[in-house]
């Protein structure tokens, strides 16, 4: 691996799109794969949320993993990858605004460690999102990292469901990350399900749709 590959292991990895152009959208959906996936399992998540005028865009992790160890270990034992993949999500997100989509119509998904990674993101990059998703997740880091990200969500719609138990996710991570991005000003929709196991049940999906469908509704009353 080439030394730039070494510290951006994400940087030349595939990104697989679906539906139409962003510019085109009501609204661009991107979605963050979980740990042993891969975006094209993101794009038929995508397929059944039947919402087709919403562009997705699903970027690829090296080796199926964002990065290496739990979320909760220390961030410097999941570096330089977590670092990448956070670099990897801007590029997408800066390149979408810079082609004239509104941060306001861009949303983001994720499950498991995706769902990690689209929190922590949020946390370090904060502004009016048109939603945000995360399927059993939450922020990054040990107990008690500091949780002292700078700026604002205004009022972004977020849904953080998850099972509890979750082998991976503890509830107590998910009510924390809850709460950081509710003293952000974001409207924060926490559902907790026992014994669910890891996976995403119809509610959830349900949620994430009408989240979306927000979305939609409002570009078209913006083009009335």
């Amino acid at each position: 691996m080439s030394s730039a590959g070494a510290s951006d292991p994400h940087g030349n990895q595939p990104v697989k799109t679906a539906g139409p152009p962003p510019e085109r959208a009501d609204a661009t959906l991107v979605l963050l794969h979980g740990r042993g996936a891969d975006a094209e399992s993101m794009l038929s998540l995508c397929n059944e949320l039947n919402l087709p005028t919403i562009a997705a865009i699903a970027p690829q992790a090296a080796g199926h993993t964002w990065y290496p160890q739990s979320f909760l270990a220390p961030i410097d034992a999941n570096e330089p990858f977590l670092r990448s993949a956070l670099h990897r999500v801007d590029t997408i997100v800066a390149d979408l605004m810079n082609r004239g989509v509104r941060s306001e119509s861009i949303a983001l998904l994720g499950f498991s460690q995706g769902a990690c990674l689209t929190c922590e993101f949020v946390g370090r990059h904060p502004r009016r999102y048109g939603a945000v998703i995360a399927f059993t997740g939450g922020l990054i880091g040990p107990p008690g990292t500091p949780r002292d990200y700078a700026g604002a969500l205004d009022g972004t719609p977020i849904f953080l469901g998850t099972s509890d138990p979750d082998p991976h996710v503890p509830f107590a991570r998910v009510q924390e990350t809850a709460a950081v991005f509710e003293s952000m000003k974001a409207k924060v929709d926490l559902r907790r399900y026992v014994g669910m196991g890891h996976t995403i049940n119809a509610e959830e999906f349900a949620a994430a749709k009408s989240l979306l469908e927000r979305i939609v509704v409002g570009a078209n009353r913006k083009q009335d």
